[in-house]
């Protein structure tokens, strides 16, 4: 089930809403937690079904050699049970997401059809609640866990708002929230601010990552016919567009916990603000770097046993984020570069810091626009395909028809009745599109965001929800999938 449909919006959040909090309010504690998770069973399976089998058992799985650890007889085991774990939780992860991908370059360095090419289909989110759970069995492992119930441990993974495209959460910041007798009936604030944030990341969502998606669809669709403008266009477009829908999706997510009383951690930080590729890194999908550098990074040896190793520490935290992401070529290339920009940063981090901050953050937006271009493509011939059109098309015009996939309905009705608009728009057919995509730029990289102050219940806030949560439920049109629910 998708956030930003009908059917979650008017119906499932609601009736999980009442039905969640009924419980609470006659005392059933463990009733409104079970009937949390078959909500978020229920919302994960909703396309299919087959789905919620591999979550259940990877949850069973993971909770027993979990327990298993803190079992008087298992002192001398534990490393086993750590290792199991990680090894069933890696081998479930490759054999949906990457078998198809190993076996399809095996068989072409061979020359030959030796594995078998099956066409496995990828549950959602596979990646975020597998690397949940071994950092869940990392800390069990350190004993660091309680003796938490089977009850809580299948909510901090199943709950429903953080399931599919995170945030990766952490049992301590979530197993506490759910024993806490305080969150059991709703709060008004809480409901306010969830409220708000569900409606600013669906407008996100709706009217702007969207209606960017539209030209960066048709250029990656018509790449060989894309000017020099047009590269450079739907590359910005692109950045863009990703940057709203994760940004779109993590508000959403953070509005829904909040409606049900609990706090997810902030997981985008205004990321294209960033200096450097290491800040970018700090506020771009918070909670995968957190992970990465706790049970990654540190235990290579971080950056205690001198450059060399701290730069080849960089690097596999990179190549892991780059394999993270996808499996292909494309995803590897961009860990990669980001790997190579980072271990760059750290060498000339004095000279970085003579450098004028302006410009600091132009070389540093400029990477990661170019690096997405990589990102998006679904291969390296389509990655070189576009840089060629980027640097050697010597066409400067816009085509027209990338222009005619960003005229948003808001602004034709406008133009229609407005007529300086309309002469406006005749005279510089590009206008729609450079308004389109200058304004994603300002939103982005102008104001702060909706986390770096606090929430008030006011007036204008509550005027705010309204038009927001309306004006993007008129806009709903066609169902979208979040881009991150691919990873």
């Amino acid at each position: 089930m998708l956030f930003n449909s009908y059917a979650f919006i008017l119906y499932f959040l609601p009736l999980t809403l009442l039905c969640y909090f009924g419980l609470q309010r006659f005392g059933k504690d463990c009733l409104a937690k079970a009937f949390l998770i078959l909500a978020s069973l229920f919302f994960y399976g909703y396309f299919k079904p087959f789905y919620v089998l591999i979550l259940i058992v990877s949850v069973l799985l993971n909770y027993t050699l979990s327990r298993g650890m803190f079992h008087p007889r298992a002192k001398h085991a534990k490393k086993a049970l750590l290792l199991t774990g990680i090894l069933c939780n890696l081998g479930l992860i490759f054999y949906f997401k990457y078998f198809h991908f190993f076996a399809e370059n095996v068989n072409a360095l061979l020359g030959t059809r030796l594995l078998p090419l099956p066409e496995i289909l990828m549950p959602l989110g596979i990646s975020f609640f597998t690397f949940q759970q071994i950092s869940y069995l990392v800390d069990s492992y350190r004993g660091d866990t309680a003796d938490h119930k089977f009850l809580d441990y299948a909510l901090f993974v199943t709950f429903f708002p953080q399931l599919i495209a995170g945030p990766i959460v952490l049992h301590g910041e979530m197993l506490p929230q759910f024993r806490d007798r305080t969150r059991r009936k709703p709060d008004a604030d809480a409901f306010a601010k969830g409220l708000w944030l569900f409606s600013v990341g669906l407008f996100k969502k709706v009217m702007i990552a969207d209606v960017l998606s539209k030209g960066v669809d048709w250029g990656f669709s018509n790449v060989s016919a894309l000017t020099t403008s047009d590269a450079l266009f739907v590359s910005l477009l692109y950045t863009f567009q990703i940057y709203f829908d994760f940004s779109g999706y993590c508000d959403m997510a953070m509005g829904i916990a909040s409606l049900f009383h609990f706090e997810l951690p902030l997981n985008f930080n205004s990321p294209y603000k960033a200096r450097s590729i290491g800040e970018f890194w700090q506020r771009w999908h918070v909670t995968l770097y957190r992970f990465l550098r706790q049970y990654v990074y540190f235990p290579l040896g971080g950056s205690r046993r001198g450059m060399l190793i701290t730069c080849r520490n960089v690097m596999i935290v990179f190549l892991v984020s780059g394999i993270w992401h996808g499996a292909a070529w494309t995803f590897l290339l961009w860990g990669v570069l980001h790997g190579l920009a980072s271990v760059l940063h750290r060498l000339i981090s004095g000279v970085w810091k003579r450098i004028p901050g302006l410009f600091q953050w132009f070389f540093t937006f400029s990477f990661v626009n170019f690096a997405w271009v990589i990102f998006r493509a679904k291969d390296l011939g389509t990655v070189k395909a576009f840089f060629s059109r980027l640097l050697f098309a010597n066409d400067l015009s816009l085509s027209n028809g990338l222009l005619a996939q960003l005229r948003p309905f808001e602004y034709a009705y406008l133009e229609k009745h407005v007529g300086l608009l309309q002469r406006l728009t005749s005279f510089a057919p590009w206008l729609p599109a450079g308004l389109c995509l200058c304004g994603a730029a300002l939103l982005a990289l102008i104001p702060r965001n909706v986390h770096e102050k606090p929430f008030q219940p006011t007036v204008a806030n509550a005027l705010g929800t309204i038009l927001l949560l309306t004006w993007s439920l008129l806009s709903l049109s066609s169902l979208t999938v979040f881009l991150y629910f691919n990873f």
